[in-house]
C-alpha cells in the first residue's frame, strides 16, 4: 500500500481508505448500500488492515448512528492500528439543534460520536455539509476548542463550494485556528467537476482530497453497460437519485474506454477506474466502500500497478467535458492558458510544499 501526506498536514494516510457507510444499513438509502454486523464488519476490516489500509471513514447519518456503532465494535482492540474518520453537520432530527455546526451541535456531535466508535478521540473530524446560519468563526473556534481538548486531531470538510472553503482558511488564519487540511468530495471519470475549483484550491491551500464515490454512485463497476437494462442487484434501482447526476452517453463512452484498457492491463473496469483517480493531484486517498469481501479484494486490486501515459491520455480525453464559465477561456484560448498552465499530476506520493501558510 502507498502513503501520502493528507494535504499539507503531519498526517500519513493509505491511498485507499474505507468507506463504512455499508455497516449498519438502516434506512432507504444505506439499507441499500448494505448491511453489515459487527461481526461482518470486523471480518473487511481484518482484510483492510492485512492490505495497509487503515484510514476508516464514516458520519453520524450514516444509518442514524448505526455506522459509528458498528465501525467502533469491528476495530475494538486495534484502535491503535488505525485511523477514523466521521462527519457530522447534516439532519440526525427534526428539532432546531439536530442540524448543522453550531458550537453546541459541534460538542454534541462530537461526544457521541466518541460514544459509538468507542474511542477517546477521532483522528479526522470533518464536516459534513456548509452550515450557511452559523458563522465560520463560530464553527472554527468549537473546532479549536476540541482539538485542544484532544478530542479530534485533524478537521477537514466535506462537500463545500470553493468560495465556503476559502472563507474558512482566510477565518481560521486570521484567528490562529487549525485548519481544514481535508476536502471529502465527489471525483470520478464521470463526475470530474471538481477539477475546475476546488482541485486548485485544494492545491494552492494544501488541502487533499478524500475521493466519495470514487466509482460514480456503482456506476463503473463494469456492470452498467450501453444498451443494457440495469443489473437486477444493482443498487441504481434503490439509490439512483440520491446521487450525482450522470450524463448516461458520457458513462457509456467511457465504460467503452475502461474496457479497453482493462483488457490491455489485465486489470477490471473498477480497478482501472480507481487508478486513473490515484494519479489525480490533491488526491490523498479514494474511499472505497464494499458489501462483501469479493468487492473489497477487487478495489484493493487498484494499487500496485500504474496506467501508462497513453492509457491516462485516453481517459482524460473520453471523459473531459468542457469548463464552465469563468474557467473555459483558460482552457481555449492560448492568452489565458499562458497565465494559468494546466494542471499536472505529481510524482506519486507527493505533498504539496507549504511555505507561509500556502503551497509553492
Amino acid at each position: 500500500m502507498e502513503y501520502r501526506q493528507l494535504g499539507a498536514s503531519g498526517l500519513t494516510v493509505p491511498v485507499l481508505s474505507f468507506g463504512a457507510g455499508t455497516f449498519g444499513g438502516e434506512g432507504p438509502l444505506f439499507g441499500a448500500w448494505g448491511n453489515s454486523d459487527a461481526r461482518e464488519a470486523r471480518r473487511l476490516v481484518d482484510i483492510c488492515i492485512d492490505a495497509g489500509i487503515t484510514l476508516f471513514d464514516t458520519a453520524d447519518v450514516y444509518s442514524a448512528g448505526a455506522s459509528e456503532s458498528v465501525l467502533g465494535a469491528a476495530v475494538r482492540g486495534r484502535r491503535d492500528r488505525v485511523l477514523l474518520s466521521t462527519k457530522a453537520g447534516l439532519p440526525m432530527g427534526d428539532g432546531p439543534g439536530d442540524a448543522g455546526t453550531s458550537r453546541s451541535r459541534l460538542i454534541r456531535a462530537t461526544e457521541d460520536a466518541l460514544r459509538r466508535l468507542d474511542t477517546d478521540h477521532i483522528d479526522l473530524f470533518q464536516l459534513h455539509a456548509f452550515d450557511a446560519a452559523t458563522p465560520v468563526e463560530e464553527v472554527l473556534s468549537a473546532l479549536d476548542q476540541l482539538v485542544r481538548s484532544g478530542k479530534i486531531r485533524y478537521v477537514g470538510v466535506s462537500n463545500f463550494a470553493g468560495w465556503q472553503l476559502m472563507k474558512s482558511l482566510a477565518a481560521a488564519d486570521r484567528h490562529g485556528f487549525p485548519r481544514y487540511v481535508a476536502h471529502q468530495v465527489y471525483y470520478s471519470l464521470i463526475g470530474r467537476d471538481y477539477e475546475w475549483e476546488l482541485l486548485p484550491l485544494g492545491r494552492d491551500q494544501g488541502v487533499g482530497a478524500l475521493v466519495w464515490s470514487p466509482l460514480g454512485w456503482g456506476r463503473l463497476t463494469g456492470k452498467v453497460r450501453r444498451g443494457r437494462p440495469l443489473p437486477p442487484g444493482s443498487r441504481l434501482h434503490a439509490t439512483a437519485d440520491y446521487g450525482p447526476p450522470v450524463d448516461e452517453e458520457l458513462l457509456y463512452d467511457v465504460v467503452d474506454v475502461l474496457d479497453g484498457i482493462a483488457q490491455e492491463t489485465g486489470r477490471t473496469v473498477p480497478q482501472v477506474a480507481l487508478n486513473w483517480l490515484l494519479g489525480r493531484p490533491t488526491v490523498s486517498s479514494v474511499i472505497i466502500g464494499a458489501r462483501n469481501e469479493e468487492q473489497l479484494r477487487q478495489n484493493v486490486g487498484a494499487v500496485g500497478w500504474s496506467l501508462t501515459p497513453e492509457q491516462r491520455a485516453r481517459l482524460d480525453a473520453v471523459s473531459h467535458r468542457p469548463a464552465p464559465y469563468p474557467y473555459f477561456p483558460y482552457e481555449r484560448q492560448e492568452g489565458f492558458a499562458r497565465l494559468n498552465p494546466p494542471l499536472t499530476a505529481p510524482a506519486a506520493g507527493a505533498a504539496p510544499a507549504r511555505a507561509e501558510g500556502r503551497s509553492a
